[in-house]
């Protein structure tokens, strides 16, 4: 009887370690979503949109305004759910005479009323600040500066305030395609599950950097080997990690295609699988580019985003972290630059930059396909879509 119920409760143990192993995170039981979109404010828009989802019908709120910002075109979220980040994609952050750079404003978020409480704001280190993330301790806030092709790291304070960058990597160099890469521009920082190293795509140098984190003095120092070489003149834009850890995704903007890496936790190091094309055989590069790249909760599924022909890519991820393509699914809108996916995957928003819509999308759960819903939401000038479940 002993022996019986020892070895029962080892195979429920194994069997956590499993399902954690292999990251499937997605949540089930939530009855609404809070959703956050970020915009550019050069028409319309006033800063950061709000509304609900239903994660069960795909019906959503009328968009309000949660706080107004210059330019928050990324936002992120803390773990806790109790603090929101936005970039200000400026260059005159700091005021006349202190230099170009972007910055950084931290909120206190309010999951149930979508309210949006500004706490403080800090200079990015460098102009163009594009994209930002929390390590998964949400002591440290990483953002990603295009125009100053650098990266800074900028200690939480445990009430959400941020202290001024503790690291700033600036990068150096340059890659083969002329216009676009004539110096570093790096497009996205994300850190690993772990939370033991962070990944900076840089589209001007064809690279993924990889920088050791030590989350709680917000530093950042280069790892050895220090990057990975992506495709010469793809320029990586967005990277998404494989929730097991064990594999990532990072599109190429400028060949319009997506690579999948292996990725060894222990070292920080990716190594390139496969590539494929996110778009038809025969579409031009010219005038197009991809934009985001997210893994589904579940694992099984990777999406990116193509501006231009206005559609998502879809694939299927194998276990062994390479992918088998689905078709392309049309955004009904136009240049979608950024996408997000609810936390139980069943629906994914796709924001259409040039059309002033979010739209809303219902992810076959076996397929991986998306149909559209009917629902379309219009806020100006969306960029990123940023989700967590209402408590």
């Amino acid at each position: 009887m002993k022996r019986t119920l020892i070895m029962t409760v080892l195979l429920v143990c194994l069997q956590a370690v499993f399902t954690m192993n292999e990251g499937f995170a997605q949540k089930e039981s939530i009855d609404a979503v809070r959703v956050y979109v970020g915009t550019y404010t050069r028409k319309e828009s006033k800063g950061i949109y709000t509304f609900t989802l239903n994660p069960k019908t795909g019906e959503t709120s009328e968009p309000e305004l949660a706080a107004e910002l210059v330019n928050p075109s990324f936002v992120a979220i803390s773990p806790s759910g109790k603090f929101l980040y936005a970039v200000n994609e400026v260059s005159d952050f700091a005021g006349p005479g202190q230099g170009a750079a972007g910055g950084v404003t931290g909120f206190q978020l309010d999951a149930q009323s979508g309210k949006l409480t500004k706490i403080n704001s800090q200079s990015s280190g460098g102009p163009g600040a594009c994209h930002l993330t929390v390590d998964q301790t949400g002591k440290c806030v990483l953002v990603a500066n295009y125009g100053g092709g650098s990266v800074a790291s900028l200690p939480v304070n445990t009430d959400g305030s941020l202290k001024p960058a503790a690291s700033l990597m600036q990068h150096i160099g340059s890659s083969i395609n002329k216009r676009r890469q004539k110096g570093p521009h790096a497009h996205s920082v994300n850190v690993d599950a772990a939370n033991k190293f962070a990944v900076v795509a840089d589209l001007g140098l064809d690279q993924l950097l990889v920088y050791k984190l030590n989350a709680e003095d917000g530093t950042l120092t280069p790892n050895d080997p220090a990057f990975t070489k992506s495709i010469p003149g793809g320029g990586p834009r967005h990277l998404s990690f494989h929730p097991n850890g064990k594999h990532a995704f990072a599109n190429n903007e400028m060949l319009l295609s997506v690579t999948a890496y292996n990725y060894d936790a222990n070292k920080g190091v990716l190594t390139p699988i496969e590539t494929y094309s996110t778009v038809p055989e025969g579409t031009g590069v010219e005038g197009n580019s991809t934009a985001e790249t997210l893994v589904h909760p579940s694992g099984k599924f990777l999406y990116v985003s193509n501006r231009g022909p206005n559609s998502i890519a879809m694939f299927r991820i194998r276990k062994d972290g390479t992918l088998k393509p689905l078709g392309y699914a049309p955004t009904n809108g136009e240049i979608p630059r950024g996408f997000g996916i609810d936390p139980t995957g069943n629906f994914l928003l796709a924001a259409n930059q040039n059309s002033d819509t979010v739209v809303v999308f219902r992810i076959d759960q076996k397929t991986g396909k998306l149909s559209a819903t009917g629902t379309v939401l219009n806020i100006s000038t969306p960029v990123n879509v940023r989700m967590l479940a209402i408590d």
